[in-house]
């Protein structure tokens, strides 16, 4: 089939390449190498077309055997898939329970840990809480005796400073003289109230001697004869 499409080029070849024939569109061309191009094509056509030929005819058979051959692939592949799907899933199914399987201890792992971690921790927390409550009692105690310690130091400090001062020593003569002042103040207050007293005993001792003269006067008044007799006993005002 090659020398036909060669053979073909060649023969284009020379009719391109040919003498013209003056005021026509004809052209001279070698007869013998036409001739045998043309013996060239003849003699390499037969054979390429029985070729083609055997070609188109096994193509059905071809075709067929081709047809079958790709559904029986077909089918193996879908058989092998849907085993391999299984397989996969089935490798699947298992890693997930495997995974699952490590998750759980993981996290049992986890939470033992974190009670432990807990645990530890609430009796460091309760170590360091009696410590901290020790220490603080202990700088508390140690404050107030610092702090009783600096008082009667103060103390002590302020009654010697107070003994030695002039102006205590004027302080405790004014206060004393303020106190007899007072006591002689209560004195007199005391007299002046004895005095309001028995005169207010007076009084009323001689209201009394006047309301006992009234009611004698009034019961010799009921002793009379007019009272049996039923007459009116008149008010008497007793003061």
């Amino acid at each position: 089939m090659y020398r036909v499409f060669e053979a073909l080029d060649e023969l284009v070849t020379i009719v391109e390449e040919a003498r013209g024939v003056p005021m026509t569109s004809s052209c001279v061309v070698p007869r013998g190498d036409v001739l045998e191009l043309l013996d060239d094509v003849r003699d390499a056509l037969p054979g390429e077309v029985d070729d083609a030929q055997d070609v188109l005819d096994k193509r059905d058979e071809i075709l067929t055997k081709a047809r079958a051959e790709a559904e029986s692939t077909v089918g193996g592949a879908g058989a092998e898939a849907e085993r391999l799907l299984a397989d996969s899933q089935a490798e699947a199914e298992r890693m997930v329970a495997e995974a699952q399987a490590r998750a759980e201890q993981v996290v049992a792992d986890a939470h033992a840990e974190a009670d432990r971690a807990v645990a530890a921790g609430q009796a460091e927390y309760q170590n360091l809480t009696e410590r901290s409550r020790h220490e603080s009692e202990r700088m508390i105690q140690a404050g107030r005796d610092a702090y009783d310690r600096a008082v009667d130091e103060g103390r002590g400090e302020q009654a010697r400073l107070v003994s030695q001062t002039e102006i205590v020593q004027a302080a405790h003569a004014e206060s004393a003289r303020i106190v007899d002042e007072a006591h002689s103040e209560a004195d007199r207050q005391r007299t002046e109230c004895d005095a309001y007293v028995d005169g207010k005993l007076a009084e009323f001792s001689e209201l009394l001697a006047t309301t006992l003269r009234t009611v004698d006067s009034g019961r010799n008044h009921l002793r009379a004869p007019g009272v049996a007799a039923g007459q009116r006993t008149p008010v008497y005002d007793y003061q």
